[in-house]
């Protein structure tokens, strides 16, 4: 065998689809135990590739014994057990090989706008903070003073939250940071009251630690605080700013109400103030911690804000957690990069924070009204819009006979991702198929794209 041609596609590099094709034909017995291959430079003419890529597909090869080097001869079959060959060639028969439509738009919501990004200004600070000596050492295990007393200063001033910069604890992720907390809980409390739906990651996180869970429903009106009284649990998650993933905000009565009950159970709130910048209709309301910081513990982080690959996080703990905490986690290393921390700190110290988060308010804003008005003049009253006062995504609730399934498959199918609701769920379903779709990283023209596409998918 001295040529070979067969097409590329751009959805994997060359090398790799060189050598699975080289696997497929071996496995199918289209070219023969000892036969000898087309050498380097032979196939990489045939292909009109590099030599390095045709180079990389035959060690792959080799690595995994499909084919062998022999010096000064070229490169040959191996032969393959028979049993091997008929199991390859029997699993392959039923399968269609069905190529994956080309995605154009894809409404995820773990993303942040790339274009309004400061690079310059970011990259500016890294590299001043490469420069300092405190940037080559180990970090503080509870975080970085520098950004402890930026964040404490940023939460009086945005949140109303008053605290001391010790009593802030710096982490990688809201997750971590809740498999922490939770080892410090467990002693004390074995069940959580949860909101159903919820944020999944949270309570992943406490079935780490084996608790139980009580849960409250939450609706596109808000959460029913009516069975309160009812429960059993001292402790409750609760995303009160922008709930995940309903996006819908607790009322002052009802962050009163709840504040009213934790003190009288003699438990505690874990606030999770995630998204708490990006409100639209009016200004954010005061978090939880602001009214009574003794019995809530409030989570912030840098991702949805900021950055998700900065993987900057933290909590509040109030003051009898807090040596609880340090004395169960003061020999272990901060999960958090230092140079982020140092970086972080000085972006907020110049202002740039503030700057960036006022700057990302307006460019959101106007995202969201823009995709809310597409997608109504599209379905009009096929669907029902969910939290758009809030937040980078919305939830759109299809009154239409089909199932989430048929949605996502059918959206695929016209190159568009969209993301189900029910990895949120409990038992609180909801009674039509509800879609998440997220519009943080997408261009108004991609939106725009976006909402046809899906009106064609789903007409």
């Amino acid at each position: 065998m001295q040529n070979m041609i067969f097409p590329f596609h751009d959805r994997s590099p060359k090398y790799k689809q060189i050598y699975e094709k080289l696997k497929f034909f071996i496995e199918q017995g289209d070219i023969k135990p000892n036969e000898r291959l087309p050498s380097i430079r032979q196939l990489a003419e045939s292909l009109h590739v590099s030599r390095n890529t045709t180079l990389m597909a035959y060690e792959q090869l080799v690595a995994e014994g499909y084919i062998r080097g022999e010096s000064r001869k070229g490169y040959f079959v191996n032969e393959l057990e028979p049993f091997l060959v008929h199991e390859i060639y029997t699993a392959s028969q039923p399968k269609q090989i069905n190529l994956a439509p080309t995605v154009f738009v894809d409404f995820r919501a773990d993303v942040v706008d790339q274009s309004h990004f400061p690079f310059k200004t970011w990259r500016k600070i890294s590299n001043q903070v490469l420069t300092i000596k405190d940037s080559f050492r180990y970090g503080d295990p509870f975080g970085e003073l520098c950004l402890r007393e930026q964040i404490a200063a940023y939460l009086f001033q945005s949140r109303g939250v008053k605290t001391d910069p010790n009593a802030v604890i710096i982490g990688s992720s809201t997750q971590q940071m809740l498999v922490y907390l939770g080892r410090i809980l467990r002693d004390e409390f074995q069940s959580i009251i949860v909101e159903d739906p919820g944020y999944d990651g949270a309570r992943e996180a406490f079935q780490f630690h084996r608790f139980m869970f009580e849960t409250l429903p939450v609706y596109e009106t808000g959460v029913d605080l009516s069975k309160l009284e009812q429960m059993h649990s001292q402790l409750i998650y609760v995303t009160p700013s922008h709930q995940s993933p309903m996006g819908v905000s607790m009322s002052i009565q009802q962050r009163q109400l709840l504040i009213h009950w934790v003190n009288k159970v003699k438990g505690y709130i874990i606030e999770d103030d995630y998204d708490s910048e990006f409100r639209y209709t009016q200004k954010p309301f005061p978090a939880l911690a602001s009214i009574d910081s003794t019995r809530v513990i409030y989570l912030g982080n840098f991702s949805k804000a900021f950055l998700p690959g900065i993987r900057l996080s933290y909590m509040v703990l109030p003051q009898h957690l807090l040596n609880r905490y340090k004395e169960q986690f003061f020999l272990f290393e901060n999960t958090a990069s230092l140079i982020s921390q140092l970086a972080m700190a000085k972006f907020m110290e110049e202002g740039e924070w503030n700057r960036h988060i006022k700057r990302m308010r307006l460019v959101y804003k106007r995202k969201m009204q823009h995709f809310v008005s597409l997608l109504r003049k599209a379905f009009e009253d096929k669907i029902t819009i969910i939290g758009e006062q809030s937040g980078l995504y919305i939830l759109v609730k299809v009154h239409l006979n089909c199932s989430k399934e048929w949605l996502i498959e059918r959206a695929f199918s016209y190159g568009v991702k969209v993301y189900p609701t029910s990895r949120y769920v409990i038992k609180n379903h909801s009674d039509k198929p509800m879609i998440k779709l997220g519009f943080s990283n997408l261009s108004f023209d991609e939106i725009q794209l976006g909402v046809e596409l899906l009106k064609k998918a789903w007409s």
